[in-house]
């Protein structure tokens, strides 16, 4: 990746056009040809930007003034940047991306439950996680105290959609003598009014879930509210 910050003048023409006057921005030349310029501000977002693929042509004005030229490679666009001062210019060489891997999905989520089975009531205990039905599989398959079996959807965020989906698995399970007496547990991290409302008209127990704690993270025991 290359990064320069420099007092410049951008132009774009193509679909539409766009004009940014002088002024000190930051530029950044990824390694797939996409440039993207920056100002000091606005997030994350560029003020303009060429994705790849696109050919940079450097080269320079009439006046002898440095000008990029960004050409798109299916459109006619082009980005021309011209450099009045450039206050800093590198190159970094950033290696391959491992790619985002996010925390707290429903897999991740579902592991911890089937691990810690208790979250969802005393004596509660694993059957199988991942319990195929026609339909699909339900995360996982529980047994109470009691010995009577136990279907539990796990969401992230919990909303009428989980508790039709569970619904659904509930009525088909319902159905195998081996499994008959069945309940539901629909398990969140967080569950919309709406959604908890649903669940109980259907018999469905809602539970919520702490990540963290799960995680063994946050004790609870250690809060002061």
């Amino acid at each position: 990746m290359r990064l320069l910050i420099a007092r410049c003048q951008v132009d774009y023409a193509g679909r539409l056009t766009a004009h940014l006057p002088m002024a000190t921005r930051l530029i950044m030349v990824k390694n797939d040809g996409s440039v993207l310029v920056h100002a000091d501000g606005g997030s994350y977002k560029p003020l303009n930007w060429m994705s790849a693929p696109c050919v940079l042509r450097e080269g320079a004005d009439d006046d002898g003034i440095t000008l990029w030229t960004v050409a798109a490679g299916k459109t006619d666009d082009t980005l021309r940047i011209r450099i009045e001062e450039v206050l800093h210019d590198s190159a970094h060489e950033l290696g391959i991306d491992p790619g985002l891997q996010k925390d707290g999905v429903e897999k991740h989520l579902q592991a911890l439950i089937a691990e810690h089975t208790a979250v969802l009531g005393a004596g509660m205990s694993l059957v199988r996680r991942e319990f195929m039905t026609a339909i699909g599989p339900v995360d996982l398959l529980c047994r109470d105290a009691a010995g009577a079996s136990v279907a539990v959807e796990i969401k992230r965020r919990g909303d009428i959609d989980g508790v039709e989906q569970l619904t659904r698995y509930l009525e088909l399970m319902s159905r195998d003598p081996a499994l008959r007496p069945i309940r539901g547990i629909f398990a969140a991290q967080e569950i919309k009014p709406q959604a908890r409302t649903l669940a109980h008209d259907r018999g469905i127990e809602c539970v919520v879930v702490d990540y963290d704690a799960l995680r063994g993270i946050d004790d609870p025991s250690q809060r002061l509210f």
